[in-house]
């Protein structure tokens, strides 16, 4: 994740110096795009349209194209990506044609019924879980989000924003931490920009920070706040069950001054889990830890004798609500594990009637039998 001058700085070949303007951009990526000659420019997409993209190329924010033969083989960048531009001067644009190895990546569950994941930003280093006080404050909702980044390969930060609205947010905190264990949670007001100075470990140069949550929980005044400027826009919340409008409607990039970047993500009431079963377990350690000692190694926690896990539950050291949620999402999980699996068989069925077809109208063509 080092950027032209950190790698200077730590000994490393540094990278050529037209990208070090990509924030992110390192060795490995550099070692990568040397296989590209000619026409070919690195970039860093900063926002999706359907089939046009916003890319940061050295020096410039340029629109491109995706080539056909990537939407054909299903590979759609997203926000975040590092990618690879075929310029096109005899036609005026530019087109991606390869996406660069992903270090890490926040993805959901896909919807309809084929099951997958849908990737919904790349190469992150920290993931802002952005909560706030009042009524979307909801344990159960952050144990789901934890899940997700920790799947990610990114490291989560919970915030709990509009602290300035609450008499007493330190206990508010405790809650968080209690099933957060040893992730971070900042309280701030990003209204009022108290308590932004303690994100600067989050943002360092060259390192790309997503926020994720409800909307109306404050994700666009954070962007707005870092940024000095309104570059967001944003709107109150609905008085009667305080859920947020979604004011972000597009996944955006954003450099901050100091060469960090931001992604605001539109607002996530509810996101599905996709394959975050390593996630799980980061986000319910306590509970993994104590299934450890159960009598049987497949011991689902739910009524088997010799069970450490509902024993740990019996003595108050994990709450019942706790375990009731980790059976949730572990149900879930394999429901969409199910459900990946009837989708890729619908497709190879789907595949081989085609084939079985395209046979039929080659023998009545050639007249073979």
């Amino acid at each position: 994740m080092n950027n032209h001058s950190e790698a200077e700085t730590s000994g490393h070949n540094p990278v050529h110096s037209d990208t070090n303007t990509i924030p992110g951009w390192n060795e490995e990526l550099e070692l990568a795009f040397s296989a590209y000659k000619g026409s070919y420019t690195p970039g860093r997409v900063t926002s999706r349209h359907k089939t046009v993209c916003e890319v940061l190329v050295p020096g410039a924010v340029v629109q491109a194209g995706i080539s056909g033969a990537l939407q054909k083989i299903g590979k759609q960048p997203v926000v975040g990506d590092f990618v690879v531009l075929l310029d096109q001067p005899e036609l005026g644009s530019r087109m991606i044609v390869n996406i660069l190895p992903r270090r890490t990546y926040l993805s959901r569950g896909a919807a309809g019924n084929g099951g997958g994941e849908q990737v919904i930003a790349a190469n992150l280093d920290t993931i802002f879980i952005v909560t706030s006080v009042g009524k979307d404050l909801n344990l159960r909702r952050l144990e789901r989000y934890l899940t997700i980044v920790y799947s990610s390969g990114a490291r989560p930060v919970i915030l709990l924003n509009k602290i300035d609205l609450e008499d007493n947010p330190a206990r508010l905190v405790e809650k968080i931490q209690f099933i957060a264990g040893n992730v971070p949670v900042i309280p701030l007001s990003a209204l009022s920009k108290t308590g932004l100075d303690t994100l600067s470990p989050y943002l360092n140069p060259g390192e790309t920070v997503a926020l994720i949550g409800s909307s109306g929980v404050g994700k666009s005044t954070l962007i707005n706040a870092f940024l000095g400027e309104t570059v967001q826009r944003t709107s109150g919340i609905r008085e009667d069950d305080e859920k947020g409008r979604h004011t972000t409607t597009v996944r955006q990039m954003f450099p901050l001054p100091n060469g960090a970047v931001l992604i605001d993500n539109p607002g996530i009431r509810e996101i599905q889990l996709g394959d975050s079963a390593d996630g799980l377990e980061k986000a319910f350690s306590e509970i993994v830890d104590a299934a450890r000692n159960c009598k049987f190694k497949d011991c689902t926690h739910r009524d088997e004798p010799g069970c450490t896990v509902l024993k740990a539950v019996e003595d108050g050291l994990i709450p019942e609500e706790r375990l009731a949620s980790y059976h949730r999402l572990t149900d879930e999980l394999i429901f969409q594990t199910k459900k990946a699996e009837i989708g890729l068989k619908r497709l190879e069925k789907e595949r081989f009637k085609k084939i079985a077809v395209d046979i039929k109208k080659y023998k009545k063509f050639t007249g073979k039998p």
